[in-house]
């Protein structure tokens, strides 16, 4: 069991945020949020309170090949789609690949593989559909 916190009106702001957004926000767009509320907070204290709360589990940290973290209040195991034209991260509604593949990755693995992170990249309906509206303009 991690220990106690000492309480932060400034992290306990960062989390309701967090809760308020879907879109995944980086710690640049929490910090100009946040700072509405705190005009004297600084990025870096939103930065340490997103790394400590990350550690703790009671946010996500989502790192991908490109661009900034993202941060997500959704704890409960999810899936991500991140579309590669506009670079929005959108939570996937699935059922679990987890347990599958875990098993799958341990049949040839001499160690053991406890936990695995599924990303899925593509082209969200909106880009697509902007996509293929400037396909029938021309």
């Amino acid at each position: 069991m991690q220990p106690t916190l000492k309480k932060s009106k400034q992290r306990d702001a960062i989390v309701a945020f967090l809760m308020t957004r879907k879109d995944h926000p980086t710690a640049d767009t929490i910090y100009m949020n946040i700072k509405k509320e705190f005009p004297n907070i600084s990025l870096g204290t939103v930065y340490r309170n997103l790394a400590l709360l990350s550690e703790r589990g009671e946010i996500l940290k989502l790192t991908y090949d490109q661009g900034a973290d993202r941060y997500d209040a959704t704890v409960d195991p999810h899936y991500h789609f991140i579309c590669r034209e506009c670079g929005k991260v959108i939570d996937l509604e699935m059922d679990s690949l987890d347990e599958k593949v875990t098993a799958m990755a341990n049949v040839k693995f001499k160690g053991k593989v406890e936990q695995s992170v599924i990303y899925f990249k593509g082209i969200c309906e909106k880009c697509l559909k902007k996509k293929l509206d400037k396909k029938t303009l021309k």
